[in-house]
């Protein structure tokens, strides 16, 4: 342990600041596909009873129509972010007439591409812009790729907290350029230690054969239906997910948030050949919403974001810019079967203890050497995470994987010995101890589950709808309170409302508001 690292402990565990760590955030945005009852993908609208999914605060879509998208409010305390979350899993139930939330990220037997519903937003400027944009991603990287789905989860630290620090190691730095540098201490951190996750909570060793749509692969044939690998923890977050050669020399630099920054913002305004070729336009149809290597810069896949929340009509480069690094996102947790909103308390509470771990860590620049072992070590644990014997690279060494994670459980052990005395009671600790479980018995973790339900003589399809219409069970078992029903209706009729105003009151045409869109990108390079 660093002196530096053991310092912000103790300035953590002192009386006065312990409350601190009670006032981290939490955030979470899970998604999943709508099937009908016999697995196959929802074709039906985005069902008007849950509102609009351009205004809708809470309930939305993400690539297609059939791909609802869940947002919880950020809370203090991760067990009310889930509270929230199955809330809004109730309400979605008591709308969805015989369709299912299908329970893990690996999409159903898809139908073909062309049939593949994309999201629509209205025809508002901003619905049709977020209907173009997915239109561009069709184009990019196809339809199937899109309809995987994942868990996002949120996290901040308290201002006070970053200000506290700051104060004690002496740092001149604005408080704002102070905590951006924090935040992105901790994404390099991630970068590093992230396969851990991986290996804990990757449930997406197998999929529907479908998937791969005849192309080219190294997987394994389980049954007629379904392909994985036999120690594969996530393939969800391999290379047969978000494959683009258009992004392949794109890895945004994590050593400062204006090398992360700048590195977007020329890809959103650098041409790429194949898309120039496209075109924007064909028969005065829009095809994408330019013909750069991103079209705006969330189409950057990343495990992990810096965010900051953004204003009306802000885009999200323009927010850390101004106003610098709130949270962060993770992007890299799969929805595990097993459970009916895809994660819980135990996956949060260490999650909590791995982040702060991350934020308080040294946290030195990455090196180009470092940077590819941290993909390479990321890719190795999603693909073969539970091979015995399995070695990683650290400093340029070979490390055991077992060997690496039970010191890294061992350096996160005090974050989570503080976020307990900081919250009451032991649930951080208990969390910490259900990960070296699986570290001891790899059968534990939810990828080895996965597999050995499937090796039970069940297809993919098969096991994850009987696990979508349990969890279907569960939620329509407890349905909510009259009173929080009536509060989801009215937020969904409210946001219809809000739909139709934006509709009534547009002005000018698509094409120059999509001109002034990217522009606002572009001016800020000037």
């Amino acid at each position: 342990m660093s002196d530096l690292f053991s310092r912000r402990l103790a300035l953590l565990g002192e009386r006065a600041n312990l409350s601190l760590l009670s006032q981290c955030l939490h955030g979470i945005e899970r998604e999943c596909l709508r099937v009908d009852s016999d697995g196959q993908l929802a074709l039906t609208p985005h069902p008007l009873a849950l509102g609009s999914a351009l205004t809708h605060p809470q309930i939305t879509t993400d690539y297609s129509e059939s791909l609802l998208e869940f947002i919880t409010p950020a809370e203090p305390d991760p067990a009310t972010t889930l509270a929230d979350l199955e809330q809004i899993h109730r309400f979605a139930y008591s709308k969805l007439d015989g369709e299912y939330l299908w329970s893990p990220s690996m999409p159903c037997a898809l139908p073909d591409e062309e049939t593949i519903p994309i999201a629509r937003y209205g025809d508002s400027h901003i619905g049709r812009l977020k209907y173009v944009y997915r239109k561009g991603l069709a184009l990019r990287y196809g339809k199937t790729m899109q309809c995987i789905a994942g868990i996002h989860y949120n996290f901040s630290l308290p201002d006070s907290l970053w200000a506290l620090l700051q104060q004690a190691e002496g740092d001149s730095r604005s408080a704002r350029d102070y905590q951006s540098a924090r935040y992105i201490g901790l994404i390099r951190n991630f970068r590093r230690y992230s396969w851990l996750l991986m290996y804990l909570f990757g449930a997406s060793p197998a999929l529907d054969q479908g998937f791969m749509r005849g192309r080219p692969h190294k997987l394994q044939q389980l049954d007629a239906d379904t392909l994985y690998l036999p120690y594969a923890t996530s393939l969800r977050m391999s290379d047969l997910g978000y494959q683009s050669s258009a992004q392949a020399g794109l890895t945004p630099c994590y050593n400062d948030l204006a090398s992360y920054t700048d590195s977007l913002r020329q890809a959103v305004g650098t041409p790429y050949p194949p898309y120039v070729e496209i075109g924007t336009q064909k028969d005065g149809e829009w095809l994408q919403l330019n013909t750069n290597i991103l079209q705006i810069e969330n189409e950057y896949y990343s495990n992990i974001r810096p965010k900051r929340v953004t204003h009306s009509g802000e885009r999200p480069i323009q927010a850390l810019m101004a106003r610098g690094v709130q949270y962060v996102e993770v992007r890299c947790l799969d929805i595990n079967p097993f459970l009916p909103l895809g994660i819980d308390l135990v996956e949060a509470r260490f999650l909590d203890a791995f982040l702060l771990f991350c934020a308080l860590q040294d946290s030195p620049l990455l090196q180009s050497g470092e940077c590819h072992a941290c993909t390479d070590n990321f890719l190795k644990v999603v693909k073969e995470g539970r091979r015995p014997g399995l070695h990683l690279q650290r400093q340029g060494q070979p490390v055991a994987l077992h060997a690496w994670a039970h010191e890294l459980l061992d350096s996160i052990q005090p974050l989570a010995d503080l976020l307990d005395q900081s919250h009451g009671g032991n649930a951080h600790g208990q969390a910490l101890q259900s990960q070296r479980g699986k570290l001891d018995d790899p059968s534990l973790t939810p990828s080895a589950q996965v597999l050995a339900q499937l090796q039970q003589g069940e297809s993919f399809t098969q096991f994850a709808l009987r696990q979508s219409k349990q969890h279907a069970e569960y939620f329509r078992s407890q349905p909510l309170s009259a009173e929080q029903q009536a509060a989801f209706e009215a937020a969904a009729r409210q946001s219809l409302h809000e739909q139709a105003e934006l509709e009534a009151h547009e002005e000018g045409d698509f094409d120059s508001f999509a001109a002034a869109y990217q522009a606002s990108i572009l001016a800020q390079a000037l």
